[in-house]
């Protein structure tokens, strides 16, 4: 505990010492042992944290602007809302936001989050926390593909960061950046439960609007794969998603099963068939 005390300290002081010359450690000597570990806390990385965005006004995105759904997307709102109790349609919120971010090629204006609070009768606020809170809603445009890397432990212990540096390569952009004709832009995702078949990206594909709309897995990667993926993708076709190990089905192990190759026996204590 005192150890967490300290280092708390610590942090204060490195954050009140900002824009000053002198090292935080000369301002508190006993907390030097310290600083480097929380100072590299500090610097944002872009290695392990997608990106976080807090509003700013800009000509498309404020609440001057009016949006709504499209004639055929309002009839999806309405049945959506048919989901739920009058008094419970709030509860529609996080699908009608996929909606929006569908009809909006990809990401939510601050004025789709608006309606959306309108038409479930909730405070914008309320709207904005979840939109900001699930990874899968982007507040800033990004390409007509999506490209997500899987980030998390075994994903990462079998590649995804050279994954990731493929597609950051072959696409001449930074994480999070939409490339220059709006095709792309890549982006990271915490585990997406295909552990077995690491690593792992997702492609949102806004491509087609919302009646083209799809997101699919394309798991086993190289990084020769990947890049394969985004040129066929850059001509117009559809990957086959899942696997890309041409000696694996599904999820089952590459090259067949090893084990348990026989019928399993059923417990001699219950009679299944009666089941």
């Amino acid at each position: 505990m005192r150890s967490w005390r300290v280092a708390t300290r610590a942090l204060a002081v490195i954050r009140n010492a900002q824009g000053v010359r002198a090292p935080p450690s000369a301002a508190a000597p006993q907390l030097a042992p310290f600083v480097p570990q929380i100072q590299r806390r500090e610097v944002p990385s872009v290695n392990y944290s997608t990106a976080t965005f807090a509003h700013v006004n800009t000509p498309d995105n404020n609440p001057d602007l009016k949006w709504d759904f499209t004639p055929a997307n309002m009839e999806k709102v309405k049945e959506l809302l048919s989901h739920y109790p009058k008094n419970y349609k709030q509860s529609a919120v996080i699908p009608m936001l996929d909606l929006a971010q569908q009809q909006n090629g990809g990401w939510l204006s601050v004025q789709a989050m608006n309606r959306i609070a309108e038409i479930v009768d909730y405070a914008p606020i309320r709207v904005y926390e979840v939109a900001t809170f699930y990874s899968m809603f982007n507040r800033q445009p990004v390409g007509k593909y999506h490209l997500l890397v899987c980030g998390t432990t075994p994903c990462m212990l079998r590649g995804s960061r050279d994954i990731e540096d493929a597609l950051l390569k072959h696409l001449h952009v930074a994480r999070n950046e939409v490339t220059k004709d709006g095709l792309f832009s890549v982006g990271e995702m915490e585990c997406m439960g295909c552990c077995v078949n690491a690593p792992m990206i997702v492609v949102a594909d806004y491509s087609n609007g919302v009646e083209g709309y799809s997101y699919n897995y394309y798991e086993d990667l190289t990084p020769e794969r990947v890049v394969e993926l985004v040129e066929e993708l850059k001509q117009g076709k559809k990957p086959k998603w899942g696997t890309q190990h041409p000696k694996r089905i599904n999820c089952g192990p590459a090259g067949g099963t090893t084990t348990l190759l026989s019928e399993p026996q059923a417990p001699p204590c219950r009679d299944l068939d009666a089941c």
